[in-house]
């Protein structure tokens, strides 16, 4: 029954006048006699006490449902029961087809509306009244992805505008203002443009002003710890796109550009989610209707192309490869057309069927990506891959059945009836089997560097040991010609000289001239030293002992036409060790020129040379002469100094010193 305010005005002495108000109709009674008048105040006196007085919010109306009281509104009032709801298409004004609209009692879908009507214009029809004394104003919300809304005000079958009037608020454009003066009441009609979003929720809702900062805070805060979770989430794909960046800068591999990229759309995916959330506002609006999906794609594009190089697909897995370049390309096509039908095109349930196949389509190349890896089940980064994805395909179709059955998701209890909530679960823990794929393969990489070094280092090893040996093949070959040319040439030259020397010297017998005595035994001097030449030239001497044999066969000749006696004594057994030709050389001339000193100053009857061999070469030459004076060594010129100063140019050592004789040792690691 409506609401019938009464206004009940007396002029005394001769006449009244009676006005009462019925809703719009005004009843007016004029110049009425004092008793008819007086009986007619006592009747709506009556009929004021029995209106007035009762304290009512809501009354029927054979035509518009219910009257919701505005001034018993303290702070917000969901008008859900109270209103009736239409669609229109986006191109019809509401003023001209209010009266043909059939409304549904209530909320037509009280959950998203479909994706087919959310090209068109959602008109929702409530009543209200104001019984205080003085004008009520309340902001009124019809939920949060609407991008504009126009209320109506009922008035003779015709509809008036009501002003566009906002808070001085952020994301003021979500509410508008009503108001009502006092003790007057009206049908509203709001013509709401739906933002093109699958998650679109008429919540329709009075709010009084004073209580508008609170009741933002507290839509807000129920998505408080999700907003948080996200943001923690979004810090650690952060520290991913840091790790890859630096990775690829300092090894330039192109690999951890690309799963930054994937980080990067994924995280700016996320956190526009966390910032934006119940913001009102066209930033707001662009990513949920159509940005986040578009970061999301480009990001799993990224992630495809990191996989290809992160497992070298073209050359190990050729099947991975054409998988995921039939998903780049379907990824792509996908993106493009979707835009289209953003942009270009009114059919958002075939722009919500694009997203949602594509993305049942991303779960089926997860799937085929699983059954690939199980049969390869021995392939360790494989089976890392394995769990991130199988854990990815766990919480992504949960993510999905939170998004379409909303109202039993909105049942559990904090952060476990958010859809986002599932979905950064399943990226967590692709993240973190990840992480510990790349540090196997990481590990697995630097074994391979190593052993590669390794084999490297030996192959240049190699490489200078075939030089080194071509150069040593080299001189022993130029030693071996130079020997055999000495031999050949020189050798037979100073042998001629030498027996022409002879020759001349025995036809002149006593009358052979001092000369040719001193050419005969220059040539034979010469012919010595040539010799010990060609021997330490030919590489095939390069033996321990063919130096031991050399010297002994040297000493026992060179002492063999002298008073002095020559004694060698030789180890039993000397091992095949190898000796350079320099080495043979510089120990045989220091050998020669003991030998020689001993002849010549020691006075010795008896000259011992022993041999000792301990991994050191150990040669003593001892003779029993009349010793040496270490302070006179001058009468020896450079012969001792050129004895220590060859032993030492070929790591050996020198010493001589005086026991019944003089005792020379010459040393020789070998």
């Amino acid at each position: 029954m409506p609401i019938v305010y009464c206004r009940l005005t007396i002029l005394p002495k001769s006449g009244s006048s009676i006005t009462i108000k019925y809703n719009a109709d005004v009843l007016h009674l004029k110049n009425c006699p004092i008793l008819l008048m007086k009986k007619i105040k006592i009747f709506y006196c009556f009929i004021a006490v029995f209106f007035l007085f009762p304290v009512t919010s809501t009354a029927q109306d054979s035509l518009s449902g219910s009257y919701t009281d505005i001034s018993r509104i303290g702070l917000v009032k969901y008008m859900g029961a109270y209103v009736s709801s239409a669609y229109i298409n986006k191109k019809e004004d509401l003023p001209s087809v209010f009266q043909k609209l059939n409304f549904t009692p209530g909320i037509k879908h009280k959950g998203t509306i479909p994706p087919d009507l959310v090209t068109k214009k959602a008109v929702l029809k409530f009543n209200i009244s104001n019984t205080a004394d003085t004008a009520v104003s309340l902001y009124f919300l019809p939920g949060i992805y609407f991008e504009n809304a126009v209320l109506y005000k009922e008035e003779n079958n015709s509809l008036r505008k009501i002003p566009d009037i906002h808070p001085s608020i952020t994301d003021s454009i979500g509410y508008w203002l009503i108001t009502l003066q006092s003790h007057d009441s009206a049908t509203i009609f709001a013509e709401l443009s739906l933002v093109k979003t699958y998650i679109v929720t008429i919540r329709p809702r009075l709010i009084h002003p004073q209580y508008l900062d609170s009741f933002i805070a507290e839509i807000k805060s129920t998505h408080n710890q999700d907003n948080l979770l996200t943001y923690v989430f979004c810090g650690l794909l952060l520290m991913m796109i840091l790790f890859s960046i630096a990775n690829f800068f300092q090894g330039a591999n192109r690999d951890f550009l690309y799963y930054s990229g994937y980080a990067f759309f994924i995280g700016c995916m996320l956190l526009t989610k966390a910032v934006f959330d119940f913001r009102i506002n066209a930033a707001s609006f662009f990513f949920e209707s159509y940005f986040d999906f578009i970061l999301q794609g480009i990001g799993i594009i990224f992630y495809m192309i990191f996989m290809q190089r992160f497992l070298d697909t073209r050359n190990k897995h050729p099947f991975l490869h054409t998988l995921y370049k039939v998903g780049i390309g379907m990824l792509t096509i996908s993106l493009l057309f979707y835009t289209w039908l953003h942009y270009f095109s009114s059919n958002f349930a075939l722009e919500y069927l694009v997203e949602n196949t594509s993305k049942m389509l991303l779960l089926v190349m997860i799937v085929i990506f699983l059954v690939y890896s199980a049969k390869r089940w021995k392939d360790k980064l494989l089976r890392f891959l394995f769990w991130g994805n199988l854990f990815m395909l766990i919480f992504s179709v949960i993510s999905l059945l939170a998004v379409m059955m909303e109202n039993m998701f909105q049942q559990l209890p904090g952060i476990f009836n958010s859809s986002l909530f599932y979905y950064e679960a399943g990226l967590f823990f692709e993240l973190v089997f990840f992480l510990a794929g790349l540090n196997y393969k990481n590990r697995r990489i630097i074994i391979m560097q190593t052993r590669e070094r390794e084999m490297l280092k030996t192959q240049n090893q190699m490489q200078e040991y075939e030089k080194e040996l071509a150069v040593y093949k080299a001189q022993q070959e130029e030693r071996q010609r130079i020997s055999a040319d000495m031999h050949d040439e020189l050798g037979s030259g100073m042998t001629a000289i030498r027996l022409m020397s002879e020759i001349a010297r025995n036809k002149m017998k006593e009358n052979t001239p001092v000369e040719i005595e001193k050419i005969s035994h220059s040539a034979n001097d010469v012919l010595n030293k040539m010799n010990a030449i060609i021997w330490s030239m030919n590489s095939g001497n390069d033996t321990l002992d063919n130096l031991v044999s050399y010297i002994r066969s040297y000493a026992l000749e060179y002492f063999e036409n002298t008073p002095i006696l020559c004694k060698v004594n030789m180890p039993e057994n000397i091992p095949p060790l190898e000796i350079s030709g320099d080495k043979r050389r510089n120990i045989f001339l220091c050998v020669k020129e003991t030998l020689n000193n001993a002849w010549k100053h020691s006075e010795a009857s008896v000259i011992t040379i022993d041999f000792h061999l301990n991994h050191v070469l150990v040669i003593t030459i001892t003779d029993n002469g009349k010793g040496i004076d270490m302070l006179q060594l001058r009468q020896f010129g450079n012969g001792l100094k050129n004895i220590a100063h060859r032993m030492e140019s070929i790591g050996g050592s020198f010493k001589i010193e005086r026991k019944d004789g003089a005792v020379t040792t010459l040393e020789l690691p070998v």
